[in-house]
């Protein structure tokens, strides 16, 4: 990587600080005083569909800045059918800039498979630091058109493929009080996009396990995010009325301007518990909030929420949901 797109990496780094209320603004931007706390020099990370796109950005980044990487990736098609060695031309180019990588093709919807793709890791490099959860597939049809096979295959690739991998690198994580986990969330679970019920529905499950596994992980150094991308992909080009040119992406849609996020992420200064949402080279968090609420004590009838229901779904005093009742 040359000097000059590590410096706009970190620059990018230092926005994602920013974003996260973590470090205030310097007058320099080439003043890094945290940067020790973000390597992953000499970690070993597994990255899942990182035979292209967006998965394929995270494992160079994290290879330059010295990360010994699993290139994980079927090689398949958009919607999961077929296989190819994408992996190996990631793994080439990786070692042929002097870093560290090994291939795995297992699929991260078979248990087995899975299980596979930890052991590769261990295998190879001795032990596990990081997972990023990135693999993924299309099925893309409006609820009502949508088969049950095509939900299945969609939540088995994104939610369980994502659980199964992290399941097996969890134990290893655990025991040595260390561990960074990202999941690949999108604005499709978040907001919500017509045709993705499957999709969106995965990928708020990734939100759900993000928010239990930050509790289960913290007291073991184990750090769980959420990154909600956008960028020219395979992926995002395959969705119907999309316009993007994979042969020519406009800059500002490069999926190299997400894996930033990632990479700050899976250092060790991660935060824990949060989704970054990244794209274009802008950065933000998302973030569950709520209202103060209402009480109607516990003589109420269903007339008296009737009659009060515009004051409890009332936003103008929301603030972060850190409990039950905010």
């Amino acid at each position: 990587m040359s000097s000059k797109a590590v410096h706009v990496n970190r620059i990018a780094l230092l926005k994602v600080r920013r974003v996260l209320g973590k470090l205030s603004c310097t007058k320099n931007d080439n003043e890094f005083p945290w940067e020790d706390n973000m390597s992953v020099d000499g970690k070993v990370a597994i990255i899942t569909g990182a035979g292209g796109g967006l998965g394929r950005e995270h494992a160079l980044l994290l290879a330059a800045n010295g990360a010994r990487i699993v290139v994980n990736d079927l090689g398949g098609n958009v919607d999961g059918s077929g296989h190819s060695d994408a992996a190996d031309a990631v793994v080439e180019e990786i070692r042929a800039a002097g870093g560290e990588a090994v291939a795995n093709k297992d699929s991260v919807a078979d248990k087995a498979g899975a299980k596979s793709i930890v052991a590769t890791a261990v295998d190879e490099f001795g032990t596990v630091d990081i997972v990023i959860n990135n693999a993924g597939i299309l099925r893309d049809k409006s609820f009502k058109n949508m088969t049950l096979e095509e939900w299945d295959m969609v939540i088995n690739v994104h939610l369980n493929g994502s659980a199964y991998v992290t399941w097996n690198a969890w134990p290893i994580m655990y025991a040595k009080n260390y561990g960074r986990v990202v999941f690949t969330s999108s604005v499709s679970g978040i907001l919500g996009s017509f045709g993705q019920a499957n999709y969106g529905a995965a990928k708020m499950g990734m939100v759900g396990l993000m928010n239990n596994l930050a509790r289960e992980g913290s007291s073991h150094n184990v750090r769980t995010n959420c990154l909600s991308p956008g960028a020219a992909t395979r992926m995002t080009a395959s969705v119907p009325g999309s316009d993007i040119d994979l042969d020519d992406p406009e800059s500002g849609n490069q999926p190299g301007l997400v894996s930033p996020a990632v990479l700050y992420m899976a250092g060790e200064d991660a935060p824990n518990g949060r989704i970054i949402q990244a794209a274009g080279g802008r950065f933000a968090s998302d973030m569950v909030f709520a209202n103060p609420g209402i009480d109607l004590g516990r003589d109420l009838d269903a007339d008296d929420f009737l009659d009060a229901a515009e004051d409890a779904l009332d936003m103008s005093e929301a603030a972060p949901k850190t409990s039950f009742w905010r």
